[in-house]
Order: structure tokens, then C-alpha cells, then sequence
């Protein structure tokens, strides 16, 4: 019976995508948030947020994103009612076409870009209508681009920035398993850096070097009016308000990173980017951040143990003369990845937690998507750090304090002015996610305080 039930739904799923919205909310709301909702987390567990789901309860994750089979969220749901376990535990049982929508939307990467709640939903705000709307402009953008390009080889490529003479050079990351997080008797080590988990990341390009000013100011400087961009969709994404003092604080422009960026302008420079080329950009999670940095290592630094090596490959506070310095001319790790030590913090897509989740291991390509402004994490330490904050596994929290001087009245949803050692890099995954998805990724950053 099972395996019928199996192949029933898996012909459901491949006659119609899911409709998380339509769909899938309404399930959850009238079968799970009775028992599972903040007030009342019965066996520990939350389903109003796809934090919540991923965080799991006192068995695990009930979600792991892809991978339907594995999820909880699903397999319960599809026990018998006499089963132990089986969810809803009471009521009617869940018909097979809402298991059929579980099913799909769980396999195309579980989006779901605001919380459940009990209350009925309310219609989304017009702004967010607008950037749904954008979001699948782009996506039909890039969806045309990778049907023209359906053999495209996993290698390094060169992807010019639209406007300037400026490009990215992207390197293939493979897939694979590590261990995220740092062994308890490791130097520096930070109390934020464990437990140690085991986690599975799926291939994905990241760019060779931080991005840089010349990479960076086509879109910070540029007009949002749609009638000077001859690309319209790439015009409606948000442009950063021209900034009240010079942002390299006078430490160079020409080859050096771009600096003191929100997260929020990071991920609209990826989103922008994406419109430009019709390729996918986003900001790394941290568990792919880690992963890269290692390259393969599960030493301190990704050329060992000893911080002796640092002059080698790294900018930091001993070899700078107090300022950043021009990308790339550090060596590279053993994936072809230069600055991942030093010269600036990078910005990730997770919300920062003091440590990370423990579960089911391997963790499916983790993304701890945040709901408020801050904390955030950022990765890699800088010119301003001494040698431990460069380890592989270092981290650190953002902060209202990195705009305290923003001249800016309400301060600036683009700029920290005094963070003038935080950067990013971006990263392309392999396979293309849905529009919805992409909405997340680009706007994960607008939550409020």
C-alpha cells in the first residue's frame, strides 16, 4: 500500500508544481498548528517559520529541504492512523493530494518566505507583491538562459559585469560532505563554533575574490529609473541611495574590495547581477562559506594548523598597515579561492545563533534564514583582526553598532559606515531554485529589528 501511495504521489508531483501558498499553508494551519506553534511546541517542535521546521523539535529536523523521503513533516503525515507517530494524531487523515503538494514542495526546495500562523492569512503588503513579482521576472530570465545553455560544464568561467570593465571570476566548489564548526582543543577557538555538526552541500560556484569596487559601483552608483537602464528588470531591483561620505574612507578604489555594504545591499547587488546575465546570484549560506574557506581541510586554517602561514595567504592586522588591501594578490586555497582569509568579513545569508542546531546529521545544505534585522553572520575576518578571527571557523554577529555614525536620517538600509572591514562574495548554485526561493535569498535581509 505504501508503494502505491508512493507512486501516486509521485505522479501527482510531476503534473503540477507546488503551490506553498495555496497549498501547502492551509495544510499546515489546519492539521499542525494546533500542536506545533510557539505558544504551544508540542515535542519541542515549531512549524511557523521554515527556521522552525529545519530546527526541528526533540526528534530532529521535520524538514530537510530536496529530499521529501527524509522529512518527517511528510512520512507522518503518510503512517497509518493506528500508527505510533502517525500526524495529525487525530481528525481526518490527510487526503493524497495535499500529500502530493507536500511532496513536490518539499522536492523543489521547501520555499516558504513567511511565518505560518494561526490567524487567516492576511494579503501580502503591495512592496512584497512587487518583489514576488520581480523575483519570477527573473527567474524566467534565467530559466530562458539555462534551457539555451542546457550542457554548460561545471568549471571556472569569467562573468562580466554589465557597465564596466569589472568581472567575476567563479570557481567550482564540488559537492560534498565536512564538518561544520571547530574541535573544542582548536587555538582561538570561539565559544560560538560547535557543537560540531556533519553537513552535506550540494555543488555550487563561488567567486575567486571578494567583490570589489569596480565590480560594486555600477550598481551603487547607478539611477534606478528604468529609462536610463535599457534592461527593465534589472532596473525595478532596488538601487542603494547615493552614500554621504566616500565609502573607501580613502583607502583605495581601483582593485580593492568593496566595503561597509548591509547585508540588504549585498543581496540586491546578487539580485541585480542575476537580472543583468540571467545566471543565479546570491549570497553564501554559512555552512557553504565554511566549506569553501576549507577546501577540503579540517585544520585551523585551510593551509593548516600554523598561523605562521597567514603572510602567505591572508591580510590581517599584522601585515596591512591598517587598511585593506587589493584582492587577490594573497595565494588562493586548494579550490582556487583567494582573500577567504582576511582583508575583509564577509557576509553570509544565516541569522547568527550562538551555536549551531544539533540533529539528524548529515544536515542537508543548512540555511538558518533570519526574521529579524539582527543578528546576521559574517565570515572570514579582515585587515582590522588578529590571526584566530581568520580561521576557517571563526565567526561573528553583526551589529546595529556598525552604523552608529551613519550620517543618514533614518539611517541607511545600504550602508554600515562603521564597518569599513566587512565585504561579500557570491555564489552560484548548480541547480537553479524556484522564483520563490529566490525571493527569499535576495530579500532575507529586510526583517524587522
Amino acid at each position: 500500500m505504501r508503494k502505491l501511495l508512493l507512486s501516486l504521489l509521485a505522479a501527482a508531483t510531476a503534473l503540477a508544481a507546488a503551490d506553498f501558498d495555496g497549498e501547502v499553508r492551509p495544510l499546515l494551519r489546519a492539521k499542525c498548528l494546533s500542536c506545533h506553534q510557539e505558544s504551544n511546541k508540542l515535542g519541542g517542535l515549531s512549524l511557523e517559520s521554515l527556521q522552525d521546521a529545519l530546527r526541528g523539535g526533540e526528534s530532529g529536523p521535520s524538514i530537510v529541504a530536496g529530499a521529501p523521503d527524509r522529512s518527517p513533516l511528510l512520512t507522518r503525515m503518510m503512517l497509518p492512523a493506528d500508527a505510533a507517530g502517525t500526524m495529525p494524531p487525530t481528525g481526518p487523515r490527510v487526503s493524497a493530494a495535499d500529500l502530493a503538494a507536500v511532496r513536490s514542495w518539499i522536492a523543489e526546495g521547501a520555499a516558504w518566505t513567511v511565518p505560518v500562523k494561526v490567524a487567516a492569512n492576511k494579503s501580502p503588503a503591495p512592496a512584497d507583491d512587487a518583489e514576488m513579482a520581480l523575483a519570477r521576472s527573473i527567474h524566467a530570465l534565467i530559466a530562458a538562459r539555462a534551457r539555451s545553455e542546457p550542457d554548460e560544464s561545471f568549471e571556472p568561467y569569467r562573468e562580466a559585469v554589465p557597465g564596466s570593465d569589472a568581472a567575476l571570476e567563479m570557481m567550482p566548489i564540488p559537492a560534498g560532505e565536512f564538518v561544520l564548526g571547530t574541535a573544542p582543543d582548536e587555538a582561538g577557538r570561539g565559544d560560538d563554533e560547535g557543537p560540531q555538526v556533519r553537513v552535506a552541500i550540494d555543488g555550487f560556484w563561488m567567486a575567486a575574490h571578494e567583490v570589489s569596487w569596480d565590480a560594486f559601483r555600477r550598481f551603487m552608483l547607478r539611477e534606478a529609473d528604468a529609462r536610463v537602464d535599457p534592461d527593465r528588470v534589472a532596473a525595478a531591483v532596488s538601487s542603494p541611495t547615493p552614500p554621504y561620505v566616500e565609502m573607501s574612507f580613502g583607502m583605495g578604489i581601483t582593485g580593492y574590495p568593496a566595503i561597509s555594504m548591509t547585508q540588504h545591499a549585498a543581496s540586491k547587488y546578487a539580485q541585480w547581477l542575476s537580472a543583468k546575465t540571467g545566471r543565479f546570484y546570491r549570497l553564501p549560506t554559512e555552512a557553504e562559506w565554511e566549506y569553501a574557506c576549507r577546501a577540503g581541510s579540517a585544520t585551523a586554517y585551510s593551509f593548516g594548523n600554523d598561523a605562521d602561514g597567514l603572510d602567505e595567504h591572508g591580510w590581517y592586522w599584522d601585515n596591512t598597515d591598517a587598511q585593506y588591501r587589493p584582492i587577490g594578490t594573497k595565494a588562493p586555497n586548494a579550490w582556487g579561492l583567494h582573500d577567504m582569509h582576511g582583508n575583509v568579513w564577509e557576509w553570509t545569508l544565516d541569522r547568527y545563533e550562538p551555536a549551531y542546531a544539533a540533529g539528524a546529521q548529515p544536515l542537508d545544505n543548512p540555511w538558518a534564514q533570519a526574521q529579524r534585522l539582527y543578528p546576521r553572520v559574517v565570515r572570514g575576518g579582515s585587515w582590522m583582526d588578529d590571526a584566530p578571527a581568520l580561521r576557517c571557523g571563526a565567526r561573528r554577529a553583526s551589529s546595529e553598532d556598525w552604523k552608529m555614525q551613519d550620517p543618514q536620517l533614518p539611517k541607511s538600509i545600504w550602508y554600515h559606515t562603521d564597518a569599513q572591514w566587512l565585504g561579500f562574495r557570491l555564489v552560484r548554485p548548480r541547480q537553479v531554485p524556484t522564483a520563490e526561493m529566490m525571493h527569499a535569498y535576495w530579500n532575507s535581509a529586510t526583517g524587522a529589528k
